[in-house]
């Protein structure tokens, strides 16, 4: 019988944890003071990574430098880098150094706080926090705690939505019935994002109930309220179905529109229909009083969620929602089984964020986004969503000056839609889709697509936190270049005059 092997393996030792955790955070700073130098877009070829790590895992423990140094010569060539200050794509995932504390302080305590008991601290710093960030948005104290309402911290605005969508379908199920269920009608525009219909279909909303309203130019594809209410009607009068759920957006990911929310809550109003805001990417900008605006009519809604990891300062991942029935929600939401039952709980008077969610584990994210408010305030917040859009009205009046170039949709936020403007349209999305695939291809900086109203326009959204004028400058000369080096490669394509 051989004998027990006795070694001096301690996994989180406080003096290996200080030293080592130091040597990542040298590795992680060095990487921001030279992630300008690396190809923004990663260069790979599809699974290079099998090729450089071996096909099972390590025997034996390996040391932290030799990692680190696989990390620099495996991992960061296969990065895209959303830090870098040329980074123009989709929307930002903003990083600070007060996110990545905060960060740092989630992952190093550990808690997994499903109720109140699991950590106290954790649960009611939530509650205070989702309400801080209520009040920086002037939302109606009716979505606060402090007025009746309630909000949570989830990991992204498709969580957010599942868990409205839910709560929506349990409570009008209870009204008509649990077998009513391919009754239930959802409302949204080409324009809404995609896991709006994703979610549909995960809480068994039938595809042939989910209705995607047309938007267009003239109305700078906002959803037009006037259809959503015609659309409810016929299907009430022809369909004998129920509507049950209008979302609407400010700052779609196409193009930056913006739904109005006033007129849409008085057609939710009339079909009892729950109205989402969607806030995911330009919610932020409503802390700054002169983009408040967009937000008029939210007292008619029954939810509204915004990322926090999108542009204000908060490293991934963080979305906030805010519920004006938080019942209606924990009904939907709830579960007590034996192992979880404790007097806190059984008394009411504490909120168990479990039941806000749909997972039982929940992260200690209102550490970070308290961190975040705390180092930078509410007015170094606002001047960085200022600054944002002040280089995007500078890259906005670069394009106009251009005539080869247009602006295709109104910029509202930090987010420019263009184009070339080929004089044959046919050859108007190959030109565009070459230039976009010509500045990436490049390295210089990266840049993606969107298709509006049946037009492919290159999408410019600025708001990484290492971007600044010179960059933004930098990368209209780029595209200058590329598109001289498109019609010399096909001068058959005269521009417009």
């Amino acid at each position: 019988m051989s004998s027990l092997s006795f070694n001096s393996f301690s996994p989180l030792d406080p003096q290996n944890f200080s030293e080592e955790s130091k040597m990542v955070v040298d590795f992680i700073s060095e990487y921001y003071k030279n992630v300008e130098k690396y190809p923004v877009r990663s260069q790979v070829e599809p699974g290079y990574l099998n090729h450089l790590l071996p096909d099972a895992a390590p025997y034996c423990p390996e040391p932290l430098e030799t990692i680190l140094k696989d990390v620099s010569d495996t991992i960061i060539p296969g990065i895209t880098h959303w830090q870098s200050p040329n980074f123009f794509g989709y929307f930002q995932g903003n990083a600070s150094t007060a996110g990545f504390l905060g960060e740092m302080l989630c992952t190093g305590l550990n808690v997994v706080a499903f109720n109140w008991i699991a950590s106290p601290a954790a649960t009611e710093l939530e509650s205070i926090v989702i309400d801080w960030v209520g009040k920086m948005l002037m939302l109606p104290p009716s979505f606060l705690f402090s007025g009746g309402g309630g909000g949570v911290l989830h990991g992204s605005t498709s969580e957010a939505i599942i868990c409205c969508l839910a709560a929506a379908r349990d409570n009008a199920l209870k009204k008509i019935g649990p077998d009513k269920i391919t009754k239930l009608v959802v409302y949204a525009s080409d324009q809404t994002h995609s896991t709006f219909q994703k979610a549909s279909k995960l809480v068994g909303i039938p595809t042939s109930n989910f209705r995607c309203l047309p938007t267009s130019f003239s109305n700078d594809f906002a959803l037009c309220p006037d259809d959503v209410r015609k659309a409810m009607a016929k299907d009430v009068r022809e369909g004998g179905l129920v509507p049950l759920f209008l979302c609407a957006t400010v700052g779609t990911t196409a193009s930056g529109a913006v739904d109005p929310l006033e007129a849409l809550g008085k057609v939710a109003k009339d079909f009892k229909v729950w109205l989402h805001v969607d806030a995911a990417y330009a919610g932020s900008a409503c802390i700054c009083p002169e983009f408040r605006h967009h937000l008029n009519g939210v007292e008619l809604a029954d939810s509204i969620s915004m990322n926090p990891h999108k542009w204000f300062l908060t490293n991934m991942d963080c979305c906030c929602l805010w519920i004006k029935e938080p019942k209606i929600f924990v009904d939907s939401l709830s579960t007590c089984p034996e192992y979880l039952r404790n007097s806190a709980s059984e008394s009411k008077v504490v909120i168990d964020y479990k039941d806000w969610q749909i997972g039982l584990s929940r992260r200690f994210r209102a550490i970070k986004v308290w961190m975040v408010i705390r180092r930078h305030g509410v007015d170094n917040l606002m001047f960085h969503i200022r600054s944002d859009v002040d280089m995007a009205k500078r890259f906005e009046a670069h394009v106009a000056e251009d005539p080869r170039f247009e602006v295709v949709v109104p910029r509202r936020f930090a987010l420019v839609c263009f184009r070339l403007r080929p004089k044959q349209e046919e050859d108007e999305t190959e030109m565009n889709s070459r230039l976009v695939m010509a500045v990436n291809g490049s390295g210089r900086a990266f840049i993606t697509h969107a298709v509006v109203g049946g037009i492919y326009v290159i999408r410019c959204a600025i708001g990484s936190t290492l971007t600044e004028t010179k960059h933004v400058d930098c990368l209209w000369k780029l595209i200058q270049e590329k598109a001289d080096n498109l019609f010399l490669e096909k001068p058959g394509l005269d521009m417009e005059d």
